[in-house]
Protein backbone atom coordinates (compact mmCIF):
# COMPACT_ATOMS: atom_id res chain seq x y z
CA UNK A 1 0.00 0.00 0.00
CA UNK A 2 1.43 3.36 -0.93
CA UNK A 3 2.24 5.38 1.93
CA UNK A 4 -0.07 9.30 2.06
CA UNK A 5 2.29 11.91 1.13
CA UNK A 6 1.82 14.03 4.55
CA UNK A 7 0.50 17.98 3.40
CA UNK A 8 3.24 20.57 2.45
CA UNK A 9 4.04 22.41 5.77
CA UNK A 10 2.58 25.74 5.96
CA UNK A 11 5.59 28.59 5.83
CA UNK A 12 5.93 30.20 8.76
CA UNK A 13 6.62 34.28 8.74
CA UNK A 14 4.01 36.78 6.92
CA UNK A 15 0.76 35.50 8.36
CA UNK A 16 -1.84 35.34 5.17
CA UNK A 17 -3.73 38.61 7.02
CA UNK A 18 -0.72 40.71 6.15
CA UNK A 19 -1.29 44.31 4.75
CA UNK A 20 2.31 45.17 3.37
CA UNK A 21 0.92 48.55 2.60
CA UNK A 22 -1.26 49.33 5.61
CA UNK A 23 2.02 47.73 7.80
CA UNK A 24 4.30 50.37 5.95
CA UNK A 25 2.30 53.03 6.74
CA UNK A 26 2.47 52.53 10.24
CA UNK A 27 6.03 52.13 10.37
CA UNK A 28 6.43 55.60 8.51
CA UNK A 29 4.76 57.28 11.58
CA UNK A 30 6.90 55.32 14.03
CA UNK A 31 10.28 56.39 12.08
CA UNK A 32 8.68 60.20 11.56
CA UNK A 33 7.64 59.91 15.48
CA UNK A 34 11.60 58.22 17.05
CA UNK A 35 13.88 58.43 13.95
CA UNK A 36 15.59 55.10 12.51
CA UNK A 37 17.71 54.54 15.80
CA UNK A 38 15.72 54.94 18.33
CA UNK A 39 12.86 52.91 16.66
CA UNK A 40 13.53 49.22 17.65
CA UNK A 41 12.21 46.26 16.10
CA UNK A 42 10.04 45.35 18.83
CA UNK A 43 8.25 48.79 18.41
CA UNK A 44 7.85 48.02 14.68
CA UNK A 45 6.17 44.88 14.76
CA UNK A 46 4.03 45.60 18.02
CA UNK A 47 2.66 48.75 15.90
CA UNK A 48 2.76 46.99 12.43
CA UNK A 49 1.30 44.15 14.05
CA UNK A 50 3.73 41.36 12.27
CA UNK A 51 6.41 39.23 13.31
CA UNK A 52 9.87 39.98 13.04
CA UNK A 53 10.37 36.93 10.24
CA UNK A 54 7.57 39.16 8.52
CA UNK A 55 9.74 41.76 8.35
CA UNK A 56 12.69 39.91 7.24
CA UNK A 57 10.59 38.67 4.28
CA UNK A 58 8.81 41.75 3.20
CA UNK A 59 11.38 44.48 3.57
CA UNK A 60 14.71 42.44 4.12
CA UNK A 61 15.51 43.75 7.64
CA UNK A 62 14.77 47.42 9.61
CA UNK A 63 17.17 49.56 6.95
CA UNK A 64 14.92 48.29 3.82
CA UNK A 65 11.58 48.54 6.11
CA UNK A 66 13.38 52.37 6.82
CA UNK A 67 14.03 53.05 2.77
CA UNK A 68 10.50 51.70 2.15
CA UNK A 69 9.03 54.27 4.47
CA UNK A 70 11.00 56.97 3.55
CA UNK A 71 10.18 56.39 0.15
CA UNK A 72 6.40 56.97 0.90
CA UNK A 73 7.07 59.79 2.86
CA UNK A 74 8.59 61.56 -0.06
CA UNK A 75 5.98 59.84 -2.62
CA UNK A 76 3.35 62.31 -0.97
CA UNK A 77 1.98 64.32 -2.92
CA UNK A 78 4.65 64.20 -5.44
CA UNK A 79 9.30 63.79 -4.06
CA UNK A 80 10.00 66.97 -3.58
CA UNK A 81 12.87 67.33 -5.88
CA UNK A 82 10.48 66.43 -8.47
CA UNK A 83 8.23 68.85 -7.37
CA UNK A 84 10.73 71.39 -8.06
CA UNK A 85 11.59 70.29 -11.71
CA UNK A 86 8.16 70.69 -12.76
CA UNK A 87 7.65 74.14 -10.72
CA UNK A 88 6.80 76.83 -13.26
CA UNK A 89 9.43 79.26 -11.25
CA UNK A 90 11.96 78.87 -8.63
CA UNK A 91 10.19 81.39 -6.59
CA UNK A 92 7.01 78.84 -6.48
CA UNK A 93 9.03 75.79 -5.97
CA UNK A 94 10.09 77.55 -2.80
CA UNK A 95 7.05 78.43 -1.96
CA UNK A 96 5.51 75.08 -2.13
CA UNK A 97 8.57 73.49 -0.20
CA UNK A 98 8.50 76.26 2.42
CA UNK A 99 4.61 76.27 2.96
CA UNK A 100 3.98 72.82 2.25
CA UNK A 101 6.84 71.88 4.91
CA UNK A 102 4.45 73.88 7.24
CA UNK A 103 1.19 72.28 6.60
CA UNK A 104 3.39 68.48 6.88
CA UNK A 105 5.62 69.02 9.89
CA UNK A 106 1.70 70.50 12.15
CA UNK A 107 -0.35 67.47 10.76
CA UNK A 108 -3.26 66.34 12.84
CA UNK A 109 -2.63 62.74 12.30
CA UNK A 110 1.00 62.52 11.56
CA UNK A 111 4.60 63.18 13.99
CA UNK A 112 5.31 66.77 14.34
CA UNK A 113 8.39 67.76 11.94
CA UNK A 114 10.09 66.03 9.49
CA UNK A 115 10.51 62.21 9.17
CA UNK A 116 14.25 62.54 7.49
CA UNK A 117 15.37 65.25 9.98
CA UNK A 118 14.09 63.10 12.68
CA UNK A 119 15.74 59.62 11.54
CA UNK A 120 19.38 62.00 10.84
CA UNK A 121 19.61 62.50 14.29
CA UNK A 122 22.03 60.48 16.69
CA UNK A 123 22.85 58.07 14.67
CA UNK A 124 25.41 55.09 15.48
CA UNK A 125 28.46 54.12 13.03
CA UNK A 126 26.85 51.08 12.41
CA UNK A 127 23.91 53.19 10.46
CA UNK A 128 26.37 56.34 8.58
CA UNK A 129 25.09 54.89 5.56
CA UNK A 130 21.78 55.50 6.55
CA UNK A 131 22.20 58.89 7.54
CA UNK A 132 24.70 59.68 3.93
CA UNK A 133 21.01 58.50 2.17
CA UNK A 134 19.39 60.78 3.89
CA UNK A 135 21.53 63.52 3.57
CA UNK A 136 21.81 62.72 -0.29
CA UNK A 137 17.75 63.00 -0.20
CA UNK A 138 18.60 66.72 1.28
CA UNK A 139 20.76 67.54 -1.27
CA UNK A 140 19.41 66.08 -3.93
CA UNK A 141 16.02 68.93 -3.23
CA UNK A 142 18.38 71.52 -2.90
CA UNK A 143 20.25 70.81 -6.07
CA UNK A 144 17.41 70.93 -7.96
CA UNK A 145 16.16 74.24 -6.64
CA UNK A 146 19.66 75.32 -7.38
CA UNK A 147 19.30 74.25 -10.96
CA UNK A 148 15.93 75.84 -10.87
CA UNK A 149 17.34 79.44 -9.45
CA UNK A 150 20.00 79.06 -12.44
CA UNK A 151 17.39 78.41 -15.28
CA UNK A 152 15.23 81.47 -13.67
CA UNK A 153 18.35 83.64 -13.43
CA UNK A 154 19.10 82.59 -17.61
CA UNK A 155 15.26 83.90 -18.42
CA UNK A 156 15.27 86.70 -16.90
CA UNK A 157 13.05 85.49 -14.26
CA UNK A 158 15.17 86.69 -11.32
CA UNK A 159 18.41 89.12 -11.08
CA UNK A 160 21.39 88.11 -13.06
CA UNK A 161 23.38 88.48 -9.46
CA UNK A 162 21.44 85.57 -8.03
CA UNK A 163 23.65 83.37 -5.96
CA UNK A 164 21.67 80.14 -6.98
CA UNK A 165 23.63 78.24 -4.29
CA UNK A 166 23.46 80.40 -1.31
CA UNK A 167 19.49 80.76 -2.00
CA UNK A 168 19.12 77.56 -2.22
CA UNK A 169 20.74 76.15 0.49
CA UNK A 170 19.18 78.64 2.79
CA UNK A 171 15.81 78.17 1.80
CA UNK A 172 16.35 73.98 2.41
CA UNK A 173 18.34 75.26 6.13
CA UNK A 174 14.94 77.06 7.46
CA UNK A 175 13.10 73.65 6.26
CA UNK A 176 14.84 72.40 8.15
CA UNK A 177 14.54 74.86 10.64
CA UNK A 178 11.06 74.67 10.76
CA UNK A 179 11.60 70.66 11.68
CA UNK A 180 12.86 71.64 14.82
CA UNK A 181 10.52 74.18 15.79
CA UNK A 182 7.80 71.91 14.76
CA UNK A 183 8.88 68.75 17.41
CA UNK A 184 9.47 71.59 19.91
CA UNK A 185 5.88 72.41 19.64
CA UNK A 186 5.77 75.26 17.30
CA UNK A 187 1.74 75.96 15.72
CA UNK A 188 1.30 75.79 12.17
CA UNK A 189 0.62 79.60 12.14
CA UNK A 190 3.93 79.99 13.50
CA UNK A 191 5.24 77.96 10.97
CA UNK A 192 3.36 78.77 8.21
CA UNK A 193 4.50 82.81 9.29
CA UNK A 194 8.11 81.78 9.24
CA UNK A 195 7.91 80.27 5.40
CA UNK A 196 6.30 83.45 4.17
CA UNK A 197 8.84 85.79 5.91
CA UNK A 198 11.76 83.28 4.27
CA UNK A 199 10.17 83.69 0.78
CA UNK A 200 9.94 87.27 1.32
CA UNK A 201 13.62 87.57 1.39
CA UNK A 202 13.58 86.26 -2.00
CA UNK A 203 14.60 88.59 -4.92
CA UNK A 204 12.23 90.10 -7.25
CA UNK A 205 12.36 89.38 -10.76
CA UNK A 206 13.73 92.44 -13.29
CA UNK A 207 9.74 93.46 -13.79
CA UNK A 208 9.43 93.89 -10.07
CA UNK A 209 7.48 90.80 -9.43
CA UNK A 210 8.19 87.94 -7.24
Amino acid sequence: MKKATPPPRRKTGRPLSFDRNAALEKAMHLFWRHGYEATSLTELTRAMGVTPPSIYAAYGDKKGLFREAVALYLARPLPPAEMVAHAESATAAARFLLEGAAMAFTGETTPPGCLLASSAIAVSAEADDVRRELAEIRQGVEAALRDKIIADVAGGLLPADTDATTLAAYTTSVIQGLSTLARDGATRDKLVAIARLALSTWPLSPAGTS
